[in-house]
C-alpha cells in the first residue's frame, strides 16, 4: 500500500492489527510526498490502495475514511502562542518554517496563503513533514502542519486556525476495492486520526476535534 508521508503514524496502529490478526498477509509500505507519486503508485498496481488527502483525480475510487486538522505550531511562549486561535490573516510577515518543493504540503500551503492574501516569511524549508513543527518548536518559526505530524511529547506550542482548518483523508484505488482492500479501508474509518494526549489538550475549547479522530 502506498500511503501520504504525514500518515505513516495514521496506517501505522492499523498495520500492527493486522498483522496481529492476519500473519498470513504481507503488507508492504510506500511512503511518498507528492501525490502525483502516489497516483501513479495506482495507477501502475504498485499498491492496492493509498492513503492521501482530498482532493484526488477523478478515475480513481475514494473512500473518506477520516478528517485531519491543520494547526499551527511554534515555539512556547511565541506571540501566536499567547492566542486560544490564530487566523491565516495572523501570519502575515511571521517567520515560517515550509516545506521543500517536493512536499506536496508546499504548493498546498502556498496557494492556501494566496487565496487569503497572506505572505509568511520563509527561513527554511523540509522535505520532512514531521520536521517542520520540531524546527518551529526549536525557534526557527511557527509551522503548519496535519495534526498527524505531531507526536506525543511535542515541545511547542499547537493552536487552532479560525475558522477550523481541516483536510480530507481518502483511501484511493484504482477501481472499486476488492474485499480485502475493503476491510483494510473499513479499519482506517473505524480508528480514525490519533491525536496524543498533549496535543489535544492545547488545541481551542471551541475548536472541537472531528467524530473520526481519537
Amino acid at each position: 500500500m502506498g500511503c501520504a508521508q504525514s500518515l505513516v503514524s495514521v496506517l501505522a496502529p492499523v498495520i500492527r492489527e493486522w498483522h496481529r490478526r492476519h500473519p498470513e498477509v504481507a503488507i508492504t509500505l510506500r511512503e511518498s510526498t507528492a501525490a502525483d507519486e502516489l497516483h501513479g503508485f495506482v495507477d501502475s498496481d504498485e499498491v492496492d490502495l493509498a492513503l492521501m488527502p482530498a482532493p484526488v483525480p477523478g478515475r480513481f475510487t475514494i473512500t473518506t475514511v477520516a478528517e485531519e486538522e491543520i494547526v499551527l505550531t511554534a515555539p512556547t511562549g511565541h506571540p501566536l502562542a499567547e492566542q486560544p486561535t490564530v487566523r491565516l490573516e495572523d501570519l502575515g510577515g511571521v517567520p515560517f518554517v515550509h516545506y521543500a518543493a517536493e512536499n506536496g504540503l508546499s504548493a498546498w500551503l502556498d496557494r492556501s496563503f494566496a487565496r487569503a492574501g497572506v505572505r509568511p516569511e520563509p527561513v527554511m524549508r523540509t522535505a520532512v513533514t514531521t520536521a517542520a513543527p520540531q524546527l518551529a518548536a526549536a525557534g526557527l518559526g511557527i509551522a503548519v502542519c496535519p495534526v498527524s505530524a505531531l507526536s506525543d511529547g511535542f515541545p511547542g506550542a499547537v493552536r487552532s486556525f479560525s475558522p477550523r482548518w481541516v483536510r480530507q483523508l481518502v483511501a484511493v484505488t484504482s477501481a472499486e476495492p476488492d474485499p480485502l482492500a475493503a476491510r483494510f479501508i473499513r479499519n482506517l474509518s473505524n480508528h480514525g486520526v490519533h491525536v496524543p494526549h498533549g496535543v489535544r489538550t492545547q488545541l481551542a475549547a471551541d475548536s472541537p476535534t472531528s467524530t473520526k479522530t481519537r
